[in-house]
């Protein structure tokens, strides 16, 4: 999810190594080990998000049962400011397979650009690790397919980090779909909205191009795709998706390569000064020498070629039809959600940040049919509504404890969440609907096992 090789050609990177026959550890996964040693880990891509949720976060929390082994980016500074922020002694590598023969991690953390997650899935499983990957798992169905056979070979793990699903709020809401609390849900109505801040970064950095990111059908929506599936316990079937780039991108009237070098700054409300975040400053500019790539680029370029907005309709195998829509350049930023039942309504419209005044807690509010409506008020906590800290303690600290609310994702979640995306996008081209069944081997179930 960082940039690593935004510069970087796939097959180059691949060849500067040979894959280690001999290297493949017992199937036994390091997440069930109970050993009391400490369990090395390395990170594959040093970006922003790979050095705070998975780099200082994990150090601070847990330096007592892991240790960091060795770091790698294409980009030598960048590798080396991550060195410096985690504050940990381990080398530094631009060659991976390299990494993984001389520092033989138990875990490898996949935090790259998303078009890449799968080589490193799977050499990393192939030389011997359990893999820990930002979403979205990959990005198109070919990919999909190899990391599920790579899996199945090599007895590895593949945990993939769907930290929405700790969040209290949604939890709760999967707590009281489960008891019942509407009957059997029928529809579900979905909704997210990225504001003129966050939305707008996506078309600045390396996700404007559909070959790194898949699109935000996969980047950013396999996130709701899999609240859906979990919240639903079931799997999609199918899926009809619309869309288009109408609002940055070709559609802008003024234009410049990046921020810091545009003759617009002052007339341009996208204007973005990235030297005033001290932490991009030194990830991403003091490195650009290494490899040219832009934090702030231009969020008019013309070479976007992502959707701004979307619209989707899915239906899952347990009958249950969803509405769901992703606007990128809304006022505020949030999402409404409504589960109907046979027996009531679920809602909930979730404020994240933006414009709109930002109470201490999250509301649901349940409506029963010929009933009362019921306001219910969980309180908000930091990091993704609360769920970086426990999506974290459960991979590193507790993986062997009770998954009461099933919160814990495997590949097949992870190939689930993006087949949606994935679907979506071939429906946009072909104007017609996707089976998900006909994208990988995987057949969806009604009720997930």
């Amino acid at each position: 999810m960082n940039n690593f090789q935004e510069t970087l050609n796939r097959r180059e990177f691949l060849q500067k190594s040979t894959l280690a026959s001999a290297g493949v550890l017992a199937s036994a996964s390091v997440f069930a080990s109970g050993t009391s040693a400490k369990r090395k880990v390395a990170m594959v891509g040093t970006g922003h998000r790979g050095t705070s949720m998975w780099g200082v976060a994990v150090v601070k929390e847990f330096s007592d049962v892991i240790e960091f082994v060795g770091l790698c980016d294409i980009n030598p500074g960048r590798a080396e400011t991550a060195r410096k922020m985690l504050n940990v002694t381990c080398p530094l590598f631009t060659d991976f397979e390299k990494m993984m023969r001389e520092t033989k991690p138990d875990i490898l953390i996949v935090t790259t650009v998303d078009a890449t997650h799968d080589q490193f899935i799977i050499k990393g499983m192939e030389m011997g690790a359990d893999i820990v990957t930002e979403k979205p798992m990959t990005t198109d169905e070919g990919k999909c397919q190899a990391i599920l056979d790579a899996e199945r070979r090599t007895g590895k793990k593949v945990t993939v980090t769907f930290n929405y699903r700790y969040s209290p709020h949604r939890q709760k809401l999967y707590e009281l779909l489960r008891e019942g609390a509407i009957g059997k849900v029928t529809s579900v109505d979905f909704h997210w909205y990225l504001d003129t801040s966050h939305g707008a970064d996506y078309f600045r950095r390396w996700h404007r191009l559909e070959e790194k990111s898949g699109s935000l059908w996969v980047h950013k929506a396999s996130h709701h795709f899999d609240l859906l599936n979990w919240w639903l316990e079931s799997e999609p079937e199918s899926v009809y998706a619309q869309g288009a780039l109408e609002h940055y991108g070709k559609n802008g009237t003024i234009r410049g390569t990046n921020c810091r070098s545009c003759a617009h700054k002052a007339e341009c409300k996208f204007y973005f000064d990235v030297t005033k975040d001290k932490r991009l400053t030194a990830l991403y500019v003091d490195n650009e020498k290494y490899d040219g790539y832009h934090r702030d680029g231009c969020v008019f370029k013309e070479d976007i070629n992502i959707y701004d907005k979307m619209a989707a309709t899915i239906h899952y195998a347990n009958g249950v039809n969803v509405s769901y829509s992703l606007t990128t350049y809304s006022p505020y930023e949030g999402y409404r959600i409504a589960f109907n039942g046979t027996k009531g309504r679920l809602e909930a419209w979730v404020k994240e940040s933006g414009k709109m005044t930002r109470e201490p807690y999250d509301e649901l509010m349940l409506s029963k049919n010929f009933g009362e409506v019921e306001y219910i008020k969980i309180p908000q906590a930091e990091g993704h509504g609360g769920g970086d800290a426990r999506l974290r303690d459960k991979i590193f600290r507790n993986p062997n404890a009770a998954d009461t609310f099933r919160q814990s994702a495997g590949s097949r979640d992870g190939a689930m969440a993006i087949l949606v995306g994935i679907g979506a996008r071939k429906s946009m081209k072909t104007g017609q609907p996707v089976k998900i069944a006909d994208l990988t081997d995987l057949k969806p179930v009604a009720v997930k096992a």
